[in-house]
């Protein structure tokens, strides 16, 4: 049927990367945004926001034209670093980045809204500096929470088409994840080829989602046994 793998391992690859850092972004900037209150704060959420009800190709068209050849980020890395983003597999991780890290925002920020900020306010009474209750309060009660948006984001990041095919087109070898894979795949009339790569990636989705969705039904009834 299929014997080259690329795709999937750039897919596996592109997501892996793309979840490292969105994880520990999201991560940081949520706790600080439920932490503070500050002017422009609603504007900056809603900005973070914006890749979910847009479009993946005007998030794509976006960062073209931020990171293509003229544009003000994709210049100063080519004037600087001698970086080349568009048509690169780098250019699919940073789409891979913006399109997922809505997902890991949006958890990181309910999990760290539901912590319980008296337990958090012993530990500071307690002489703990904020590093010390981050770690030792704050990030193991919203452990749960981060989890959810971690594994959401692995499996958004696994998926993107749109904005990814923009700035990253269509390089077989270089830049053909598995969404892009099954579209030119069926451009072409290779059917069985798309079919394929469409069992791998549903496979993949729902291995995820059943694994996530095992974990929260275990850790509940975890949490209720304490109880």
């Amino acid at each position: 049927m299929e014997s080259n793998l690329t795709p999937l391992l750039l897919s596996l690859k592109v997501a892996a990367i793309s979840t490292v850092v969105v994880f520990i972004s999201g991560l940081l900037i949520a706790r600080f945004f439920t932490q503070k209150d500050f002017f422009g704060k609603n504007f900056l959420e809603s900005l973070i926001l914006l890749p979910i009800v847009l479009p993946p190709t005007v998030v794509g068209f976006g960062l073209l034209l931020a990171f293509g050849k003229n544009g003000f980020l994709g210049k100063w890395l080519q004037d600087i670093f001698g970086l080349q983003i568009v048509f690169t597999l780098t250019g699919a991780v940073i789409a891979s980045i913006v399109v997922s890290f809505p997902l890991m925002y949006q958890s990181a920020q309910a999990a760290f809204t539901g912590v319980d900020r008296r337990l958090e306010d012993a530990a500071r009474t307690m002489g703990s500096s904020e590093w010390r209750v981050f770690w030792t309060v704050s990030f193991p009660l919203a452990w749960p929470g981060l989890l959810a948006g971690l594994v959401l984001s692995f499996a958004r990041g696994l998926g993107e088409f749109g904005a990814t095919l923009m700035l990253a087109g269509y390089i077989p070898g270089k830049t053909d994840t598995i969404p892009i894979a099954i579209y030119f795949a069926v451009e072409a009339g290779q059917m069985e080829k798309a079919m394929f790569w469409v069992v791998v990636i549903v496979a993949l989705g729902m291995g995820t989602t059943v694994w996530l969705n095992w974990w929260s039904r275990r850790s509940l009834r975890r949490f209720a046994n304490t109880k």
